[in-house]
């Protein structure tokens, strides 16, 4: 890693669970986790995979990474690496409190390690010889109980009882004397001290991790250590690269550039489920009179005015919440394309926002071949997060025909992976005089092995792309965002389609009657797009789900 995030962590940021926390405390909660790193495979999608890449073969599971360990390492250097590919914005969470529980995390394993590391030298190092021995015993073990056979198991349980008493006998029975007679002893005992001392702190720091958590799918408050927002002293150059990759982490999310992928959609706000479109001829009401001149912007700006007014409402019967409004600059990338291209400074660009002239240029010219093109938006965050509705309205006026088109996108919960809280480890076991009866045993919180596993990998986590050579790391899906990439489709949750359905007929009315209204005023015949707009105000009171971004061609 390049940012050095180990030397610069100030003091504790808390977050309190509330409205619109629960998407992202749920992918932050990932970071903490000690399931094996497999199970992320299980979140991917239909349009995004992520992927376990293998360590090396000879190395077994003594330095795979679990999901905890592999998903924060990821997530911090895909976000915060100096030089990284351009990310998509998260709608619906915060991605800087994920990367900070990320580094949170981190940092609690890394003083994990530390004084692990201390252990092994102390207890290992110094008496090398036993600790390979033991080491070898652990790895053929590992390796026998890698089958679910019952005899499989037996015989790795039973490996280990044959080494112990093998180790016994040699410690009685010594065949050395003097000093190399006691130093044989020490490395036959040494390891096994050091492995009682490092499963103390392995529990510990397991039940640290676990309580983080629990607590942050609960809702309850979890402080994450952040690193320092202003490095205290010019000289703290890492502390300083950190600072600057967080802010433009924000400025990023704030942009009002996205990417139209194809089938996939557009990154960010999930595909198109439903599109409608009003074409009509520009005909002057009065013959004797020609059209005042206008704009695409002039229709734009009017139903922006329009859908700012969404919330109110004529019954008292709650209605829409307060929706977010803003211009869009859509550009479109290829299905399979595995990175985007943002602009952050330039004469048309400020901080990855388009600036105001430059929306409107684009509104207004660029609505036929190449280039972005613009669009207005409507979203809604609903469900603590989990549902992300957006309407997008674009106008084009080609040679006499004025199109309004108004599509409806829908970006689902996190996938159930994320939702998952801790649960103590158990088995179930035959009733010792009721063999046809079972009861529910407890297992210890950290089982020998990952006691083992922990220990080993330490002293290298100074240097994690060793570890990840050795052990194997997580590949995440390009172009990547937090939300998008995770996100399962809304449709299997009937409330939430239900809700995002019913989006779709007010937004269309109040687009269409904002637009007629303008067109009203420069002269204008609205009667054909009147009776188209009735048209589709009825096609619309039954909408219907589908894959509008799939052409059948």
């Amino acid at each position: 890693m390049t940012v050095g995030i180990e030397d610069v962590f100030g003091p504790q940021v808390p977050l309190t669970g509330g409205e619109g926390k629960s998407a992202t405390f749920a992918l932050a909660s990932a970071a903490y986790r000690d399931n094996p790193v497999e199970e992320i495979t299980k979140a991917n999608s239909e349009w995004h995979e992520t992927t376990v890449k293998d360590g090396q073969k000879w190395a077994g599971k003594l330095f795979r990474p679990n999901l905890g360990e592999a998903y924060s390492r990821a997530v911090i250097e895909r976000m915060l690496s100096p030089g990284r590919a351009p990310l998509i914005q998260s709608f619906g969470t915060e991605p800087q409190v994920v990367v900070d529980h990320c580094l949170a995390a981190y940092r609690l394993r890394r003083d994990r390690d530390k004084r692990l590391s201390a252990v092994m030298v102390v207890c290992g190092l110094l008496f090398l010889p036993g600790l390979l021995v033991w080491l070898l015993v652990f790895r053929l073990r590992t390796g026998i109980d890698k089958s679910t056979n019952k005899k499989a198991s037996a015989l790795a349980t039973a490996l280990l009882v044959a080494v112990g008493l093998v180790a016994v006998i040699f410690l009685v029975r010594m065949p050395l004397g003097g000093f190399w007679g006691w130093y044989a002893r020490a490395c036959v005992v040494a390891p096994v001290l050091g492995w009682y001392w490092a499963k103390r702190i392995c529990d510990r720091s397991t039940k640290d991790l676990r309580a983080r958590w629990n607590g942050l799918l609960a809702g309850s408050s979890v402080g994450a250590q952040v690193p320092e927002a202003v490095p205290s002293s010019p000289s703290e150059a890492r502390a300083e690269q950190l600072r600057q990759s967080l802010a433009k982490l924000n400025r990023e999310q704030q942009s009002n550039s996205v990417f139209y992928a194809g089938p996939k959609g557009i990154l960010g706000m999930g595909t198109r489920w439903g599109s409608w479109q009003l074409a009509e001829d520009l005909t002057p009401a009065d013959p004797s009179r020609e059209i005042n001149p206008f704009r695409s912007w002039d229709i734009i700006r009017a139903i922006h005015d329009r859908l700012r007014m969404l919330e109110r409402n004529t019954i008292n019967t709650g209605g829409f919440p307060k929706a977010t409004v803003k211009h869009w600059i859509v550009t479109p990338v290829g299905e399979n394309a595995k990175g985007v291209a943002r602009t952050e400074q330039s004469a048309d660009v400020e901080a990855f926002q388009h600036k105001a002239h430059s929306i409107q240029e684009i509104c207004n010219k660029q609505q036929f071949g190449s280039g972005d093109r613009h669009y207005l938006g409507v979203q809604w965050t609903l469900w603590d997060g989990q549902l992300i509705i957006t309407m997008m309205i674009t106008v084009t006026v080609l040679h006499e025909t004025l199109r309004i088109e108004v599509t409806g996108h829908a970006l689902g919960p996190v996938n159930p992976l994320f939702m998952g809280k801790p649960e103590d480890p158990t088995k179930q076991v035959q009733k010792s005089f009721k063999p046809w009866e079972t009861r529910t045993v407890k297992l210890p919180l950290v089982p020998t092995n990952e006691v083992v596993r922990l220990a080993v990998r330490a002293p290298l986590s100074w240097y994690p792309p060793l570890l990840n050579w050795l052990g194997g790391t997580i590949s995440l899906p390009e172009p990547f965002g937090l939300r998008h990439v995770w996100a399962d489709k809304p449709w299997r949750h009937r409330f939430m389609a239900d809700d995002a359905m019913r989006a779709a007929t007010p937004v269309l009315r109040v687009v269409h009657s904002a637009a007629i209204r303008v067109l009203e005023d420069n002269g204008v015949d609205t009667e054909k797009f009147g009776n188209r707009s009735a048209f589709l105000s009825t096609a619309v009171q039954d909408p219907s789900p589908r894959k509008a971004d799939l052409y059948d061609a």
